[in-house]
């Protein structure tokens, strides 16, 4: 079967996590970089990965790439593309972009000679001069990176974190990707308790249940590539029922959310019962200063309040203190925490065993884990 060039972008810090996601649905990386990975895949795989990728922010189809150090280039590798093999001659094409590290920094002029490009390419293709760009919409992406273009069609539409769960949110919402992320770094098993103490809205909790039950991210929703006609029906059919037939419908796994705020608490039901998890799900309205250990094993994994959209830096910095007080009696669990207040171990009166560097949407945040056996301290 022909392979195609693809893209997958993801927030920044994931790319590990997307490329063994890749892996595991049989796709060959070619190249991985901030944010995005390329790779090699056949056709049906547009279904499967925009239906599968937990991690991936869009799956777009590379439609090539070269070097773009003057507008002459780009309009050239532009138009050398074959875009009469995917844009018909009413389908719209509308054209946007980034341009990081490059000689072509200006993103309004190179959408400008990316679109007159693909005008061109297409005018000799179909033997017209104007597009009424009333049919199938194809987004096109272009991203410059040290001088060197990518051009590309977009595949997903809505971007990926938008499961489809979580119409509503809390004030601070996490993303589902990272949502998918944290849990994953977790790795959370049937037998042992995962809980998030500080729910929210109640994306951790909602994505470790579609995780450890194997339930695909993207079930609940659509793509624009349905609308393709170069890519076969049978492809999504074929992609949902393989996904279907992977639920792990008895599945022992067991989440708890919880939160002190009793309307997240009520969200967090809605949202789960959306994403049909709720049978694993076990939601409950407490303080995560006061929390006490369950007699089993478990994880903690949570995104408290950093203090930018959720109480006071003065109030946040009181909560880290008291959640070290409250999580050392929590051993030998693991806990995971994400913040982006980078005074977060001496506050919880411990050093992480591992941190991992991510973003919140723009906001920069670390992960902080801790999973090995605490020492005691001296004196005691």
């Amino acid at each position: 079967m022909t392979e195609y060039n693809f893209a997958a972008t993801c927030l920044f810090g994931l790319e590990k996590l997307l490329g063994g996601e890749l892996d595991a649905l049989g796709c060959h990386r070619t190249e991985t970089m901030d944010g995005r990975v390329y790779f090699r895949a056949s056709l049906d795989a547009v279904a499967r990965c925009n239906l599968q990728l937990r991690t991936a922010e869009r799956v777009y189809l590379v439609l090539g790439r070269f070097p773009a150090r003057s507008f002459t280039e780009l309009f050239d590798g532009t138009a050398a593309l074959p875009w009469e093999d995917f844009i018909g001659a009413v389908d719209a094409f509308p054209v946007k972009g980034h341009a990081i590290k490059s000689t072509l920094f200006s993103v309004p002029d190179c959408q400008s000679i990316v679109k007159k490009a693909i005008v061109d390419r297409l005018s000799g293709a179909y033997g017209q001069s104007w597009f009424d760009e009333t049919g199938i919409k194809y987004q096109v992406e272009f991203f410059l990176f040290k001088d060197e273009a990518a051009l590309m069609i977009d595949t997903s539409g809505i971007a990926l974190h938008k499961r489809g769960y979580r119409p509503a949110a809390n004030a601070a919402p996490l993303r589902e990707t990272l949502a998918a992320a944290l849990a994953m770094t977790a790795r959370p098993r049937s037998d042992i308790l995962f809980w998030d103490p500080t729910c929210g809205s109640g994306t951790i909790a909602i994505e470790a249940a579609m995780l450890q039950t194997k339930t695909a991210p993207g079930l609940g929703r659509q793509f624009a590539a349905e609308e393709y006609p170069w890519i076969p029906a049978e492809y999504w059919d074929d992609a949902r029922d393989e996904a279907i037939s992977a639920i792990d419908e008895e599945s022992a796994f067991e989440v708890w959310a919880s939160d002190i705020d009793p309307e997240c608490v009520s969200l967090t039901k809605e949202n789960a019962r959306r994403a049909g998890v709720s049978a694993y799900l076990k939601v409950f309205e407490a303080d995560v200063r006061t929390i006490t250990k369950p007699d089993r094993r478990g994880t903690i994994v949570c995104n408290p309040p950093y203090g930018e959209r959720l109480m006071t830096p003065e109030a946040v910095e009181e909560l880290y203190r008291d959640m070290g007080r409250c999580f050392s009696g929590f051993e030998p669990w693991q806990i995971y925490v994400l913040t982006s207040h980078e005074g977060f171990e001496q506050l919880y009166g411990r050093r992480a065993d591992k941190i991992r560097r991510l973003y919140n949407g723009m906001i920069p945040c670390s992960f902080y884990q801790f999973f090995r056996p605490q020492m005691p301290k001296k004196g005691r």
